[in-house]
């Protein structure tokens, strides 16, 4: 689960100073009798502890501290999720379930809904024992649908004030620091000898600061980068401060402004862009992309900003940054008054195309050697590839929440449709390559609505039909076969628009899936005979023996012998003129078993056995046991008990000796 915070200046990378009064309460309320309790009900969920205060004020550095002190209590961890974007809008309630749901390694249904998805969380979380930090809560509304239903369970949300409609919650309001901590605070980024020097002096520069723990980091780390700089110098520079387009009047706008003011041309510029970054996450690449600069040199730029406060460094390599909530809209208000649309929307294009070449050297490193894909990325610049599978793979797991966001803001920007289909085939493919189909499912879902709403933006038939298959397939596969229908039948009607025979094809062939799915063999039985009088008139044999093979189904169930007889007939001719002898001998099973449905052991018998010595010439197995085991089925009801046994024991020997073999 992620793991930033909108104000994490005087926790995470800076030891944590101040607040013990606060934290105090906070503890204190953890063992608060609550109202259920005094009306001698048991508590019905777990306790909410809220901290609240404005950005900047240190609420997420203080839960954070909170959940240090108390992970011991909570056996099954600490789970930490954002309720808000950079930019201020609400985080969905489904993406949230979904991540602690992730987080908590508990199956989420690709596609569920918000509700069904809040219903999976409680019920996770009903059999644990854990801690849960919501920042940034916008309201009641938000948290609500997150709460477990587990009194064992602790919430520690943060958010600007209370949140009415939540029962039996009390806020910890924070203001500025002490006098003391806040000094405390400067002197971990300056040294204590210019603190302990001019006592006066940085007693002033904390009242400037408002007492605000992201002001005196962003304060101090100027100090910091600057030993030969007096307090009583800032201090002096401070009240100098103008009034702008940041909203200097603001203790943390105007120590903002100074600082980046200070900075080189180069460098503000970058700082700026940073506002564009997705999910407020960047590394070299996405500073180097959207500034137009070297990778190293955008390294080194970073690097600078985490001393100076501007970023915070996430996780343990040190190769990603974040900009502080606090900080985004500054950053936000300074590009929209010194950079052009134009100049924005080329820096957004940069980092799109740096991200879909990133994404294509991800996935084309799990290639074999020698293969076109393996061939292209050594073409590739160093700094664009992957030394390993691995270290894709580790990438991808890192990037993966900004690369989704840049998905989504890609889509929503909606002047950049091309880049943000390359971006999304390039994300499907990385994700398939290195988690599988399955094990992305959830995010393939979601990558497929973004598909389908540009297409559907952009008037584009053919990828519209894509997009609802692939959302139909995954609907299908987990059990919402009405919704897959509907998006099947979507999806024909939009692929005929568009004159798109392969769509149209496999549609046809998906809605008779779901028909049969759902026990309707005379309508599966129609729609396979569509698709497969559209295959024969293209002349795509291979997908017309398929189909005559799910015809044979059909019909089998429906009991319909005779037409699945003939169909199965026909599968298994066009696998002998493949040359496919396991398929072969797979669709001569099939006549088999609906010739015993049809009530003629003997035909059966000698299907069997010539589907038997086909399985055998194609080595397969299993097939064959399979077989041997229909076949001693078939002589019992023929009364054949010593042939039916010798039989089920050579299908074990076959078994046996495969198990053998893989061990």
């Amino acid at each position: 689960m992620s793991e930033r915070g909108e104000d994490e200046f005087e926790g995470r990378g800076r030891e944590f100073v101040g607040r013990q009064r606060e934290l105090k309460e906070l503890r204190a309320d953890i063992e608060r009798t609550g109202l259920d309790t005094l009306a001698g009900k048991k508590p019905p969920r777990a306790r909410v502890l809220l901290i609240a205060g404005r950005p900047g004020s240190g609420r997420t550095a203080l839960a954070e501290e909170l959940a240090g002190q108390l992970a011991d209590r909570y056996a099954d961890g600490v789970l930490r999720t954002r309720l808000t974007e950079p930019d201020g809008s609400r985080v969905p309630t489904e993406r949230t379930a979904r991540e602690l749901l992730h987080a908590l390694d508990f199956p989420a249904t690709p596609g569920a809904d918000e509700d069904d998805l809040a219903e999976s969380l409680r019920t996770a979380l009903s059999v644990r024992r854990v801690l849960l930090i919501l920042d940034g809560a916008a309201d009641a509304e938000q948290v609500e649908p997150l709460l477990p239903d587990a009194p064992e369970c602790l919430v520690v949300a943060t958010a600007e004030g209370p949140l009415t409609g939540i029962a039996d919650v009390r806020p910890c309001a924070l203001g500025g620091l002490d006098t003391k901590s806040a000094l405390d605070l400067l002197s971990g980024c300056t040294g204590s000898v210019r603190i302990t020097v001019d006592p006066r002096a940085a007693e002033s520069l904390a009242e400037l600061c408002a007492h605000q723990p992201a002001a005196l980091v962003l304060a101090g780390g100027w100090l910091g980068a600057r030993p030969k700089a007096s307090v009583a110098e800032l201090g002096k520079a401070l009240r100098q401060v103008p009034e702008d387009e940041t909203g200097a009047r603001d203790p943390l706008a105007r120590v903002f402004r100074f600082v980046y003011e200070s900075l080189p041309s180069p460098s503000a510029r970058i700082l700026r862009l940073l506002s564009l970054a997705p999910a407020g996450l960047a590394d070299a690449h996405t500073a180097s992309a959207l500034a137009g600069c070297s990778v190293s040199g955008a390294r080194t730029t970073l690097e600078d900003f985490a001393a100076l406060g501007l970023l915070r460094p996430v996780g343990a390599a040190g190769e990603q940054y974040e900009v502080p909530g606090a900080l985004h809209p500054l950053l936000r208000a300074l590009t929209q008054a010194q950079d052009r649309p134009a100049e924005v929307q080329l820096a957004r294009a940069r980092m799109l195309e740096r991200t879909v070449r990133l994404l294509q050297s991800c996935r084309a490193v799990t290639e074999p050697d020698g293969s076109p894909a393996r061939k292209r990325l050594a073409g590739l610049p160093r700094a664009l590839r992957f030394p390993q599978p691995a270290a894709a793979a580790e990438w991808l797991r890192t990037r993966q929440g900004a690369l989704l966001a840049a998905a989504r803001l890609a889509v929503a920007d909606g002047e950049l449709d091309t880049l943000a289909r390359r971006l999304m085939a390039a994300l499907t493919r990385a994700l398939v390559a290195h988690r599988g189909a399955e094990g992305a499912a959830a995010e393939l879902y979601g990558i497929h609505g973004l598909v389908l709403d540009v297409a559907e933006r952009g008037s584009l038939p053919r990828e519209k039909a894509a997009a609802l298959l692939n959302l139909a397939d995954l609907d299908a596969q987990t059990g919402r076969t009405r919704e897959a229908l509907a998006r099947y039948r979507a999806a024909l009607d939009t692929a005929r628009a568009a004159s798109d025979p392969y769509a149209a094809g496999r549609a046809m062939e998906s809605i008779g899936g779901a028909y049969q799915e759902l026990g309707d063999w005379q309508r599966a039985a129609d729609w396979f005979g569509r698709a497969l009088a559209q295959r024969l008139a293209r002349g795509e044999r291979a997908d017309a023996t398929r189909l005559y093979g799910r015809l044979g189904t059909a019909h089998t169930y429906a009991g319909r012998y005779g037409e699945a007889l003939r169909n199965w007939r026909s599968a298994a001719a066009g696998h002998r003129k493949e040359g496919d002898l396991p398929a072969y001998a797979r669709a001569l099973s099939e006549i088999a078993r609906v010739q015993e449905y049809a009530g003629r052991p003997e035909e059966s018998l000698r299907t069997c056995q010539e589907a038997v010595e086909l399985a055998r010439k194609a080595a397969d197995v299993r097939l064959q046991a399979a077989l041997h085991v229909r076949l001693a089925d078939t002589l019992d009801r023929l009364g054949d008990t010593a042939a039916a046994g010798l039989h089920r024991t050579a299908a074990e020997r076959m078994l046996g000796e495969e198990l053998h073999g893989a061990r």
